[in-house]
């Protein structure tokens, strides 16, 4: 059993009251203020459990400005603190704005030492409740996360991830097919940190962002006045990335004659930069994404059959995020959390009706999309809870290709569903057995007859 104390920080300017406070209750550590510039200092020293606030503090005692600018204050702060508001006769919508803004609870002035202590103690219980349930879903977060970055409990991208694993320390160059924004440079990444190259460099370049006639020289290099403003001798890329991974991002934009330069760079692991004639040995590896068809590149002429059998030694199909159930969720919160920590702290999680938003739209842009609207959503949040209107989804179309085996739609929707639950629940079997409505026995059964993992 701890011996530690819960810390309890009594904000109030009445000095009888305060001494009262003091010795109420000997189970925490308390500390007793009385204005707004003491409050913040033991709030940043202490880290209180919970706050009693007295809402009439000087300069404006009979007021309530000066309370609400440490309410506030506190929110900003410390937004998972416990803040219980005093409310003077006929100050009930004070009390009332002050949750609003963010405050547990308020108790009624004047004091009932044994009242208060009782929703003292109940915030208190609340606070550590909530403190368990934030560390159980970071431990979640972490148990989702394959190759070090990336968060899934998808089979589909558990079977990416694999196959990356596996393929990681060969020396082989790897193609990663997929839509934009499926988190192609993020799986290459992984791959270079899987990898006993790791200790090298990881280095990419966007062939589609780079003009056609710089690109030669972002990726071989080029010497001293080899060409109008090359002023200095510059290693491109390639030589930028031996001894570790070069990662070249939508390589179906390399233009058809630099191809051929690329191919003799994978055959013979030389290079020449621009300007030169002299051969350098390069040991980089090539990781390479597109979402073009590049198959069909081939048989238009626009892409080189030979380099794309260098280039594709190995080919890795990325699911799109609507291919992925449930994956949608564990994602959408990991932002949050990163997102409120950085733009606004008071934000704790998403509401039903938007965690209900996010499983059912279709992520066109995938996990590129998810970010950017999440990212929007904290921004714009005025409360603990980012809704669905913060996320600004339209309503869903109805799917007009709907599957006629009634066996294999019933165990297909099943799936889904449990995926869903399973993710919102962070893999919790009581909490995803309530959410579907059923028994956990029952749950557990679905999960073996469609093999399954919680």
């Amino acid at each position: 059993m701890s011996d530690i104390r819960p810390k309890l920080l009594i904000v109030e300017d009445d000095a009888g009251l305060q001494a009262q406070f003091k010795w109420a209750w000997p189970d925490f550590d308390v500390t007793v203020v009385g204005d707004r510039a003491a409050a913040i200092a033991a709030l940043r020293a202490e880290e209180p459990d919970v706050v009693t606030l007295d809402l009439g503090l000087p300069p404006d005692p009979d007021g309530v400005t000066e309370g609400f600018a440490v309410l506030d204050e506190i929110m900003a702060l410390k937004p998972a603190t416990k803040v219980i508001v005093a409310s003077g006769h006929g100050a009930r919508e004070s009390a009332l704005q002050a949750i609003a803004k963010g405050a547990y609870d308020f108790y009624q002035k004047p004091v009932d030492i044994e009242a208060l202590g009782l929703i003292v103690r109940r915030a208190l219980h609340v606070q550590r409740i909530e403190n368990e349930n934030r560390n159980l879903a970071a431990r979640a977060g972490e148990d989702n996360r394959v190759l070090g970055r990336m968060i899934t409990a998808a089979p589909e991208m558990l079977k990416v991830a694999r196959t990356i694993e596996r393929v990681a320390n060969a020396n082989v160059s790897v193609m990663l097919l997929g839509a934009s924004g499926t988190g192609k440079e993020l799986l290459a990444r992984g791959l270079h940190e899987s990898s006993n190259r790791r200790d090298g460099p990881f280095v990419a370049i966007n062939c589609a962002a780079i003009p056609e006639n710089l690109l030669e020289s972002e990726l071989f290099g080029h010497e001293k006045g080899a060409f109008t403003g090359a002023i200095k001798t510059t290693e491109g890329k390639i030589e930028q990335a031996s001894g570790g991974t070069l990662f070249l991002d939508e390589v179906g934009d390399i233009p058809f004659p630099l191809q051929v330069k690329l191919l003799r760079f994978l055959q013979e692991r030389v290079i020449e930069r621009i300007g030169s004639r002299k051969s350098i040995h390069v040991d980089t590896r090539i990781v390479c994404a597109t979402h073009q068809d590049l198959e069909a590149m081939i048989t238009d002429g626009r892409f080189r059959e030979d380099l794309f059998y260098r280039l594709a030694e190995i080919v890795v199909k990325i699911p799109s995020l609507a291919e992925r159930p449930g994956d949608a969720t564990l994602l959408a919160k990991a932002f949050l959390a990163r997102f409120a920590r950085e733009m606004n702290p008071q934000v704790k999680g998403f509401s039903a009706d938007a965690l209900a938003a996010i499983d059912s739209w279709g992520w066109p842009g995938n996990v590129r999309e998810l970010e950017n609207r999440v990212k929007r959503a904290v921004i714009m949040a005025d409360g603990k809870l980012v809704g669905a209107a913060d996320l600004d989804l339209a309503e869903p179309e109805e799917d007009a290709a709907q599957v006629l085996n009634l066996k294999c739609a019933r165990e297909s929707a099943d799936r889904r569903v449990i995926r869903h639950a399973l993710a919102r629940s962070e893999g919790n079997i009581s909490n995803t057995a309530k959410l579907l409505g059923i028994s956990r026995p029952t749950l557990y059964d679905l999960l073996k007859q469609y093999d399954m993992h919680a």
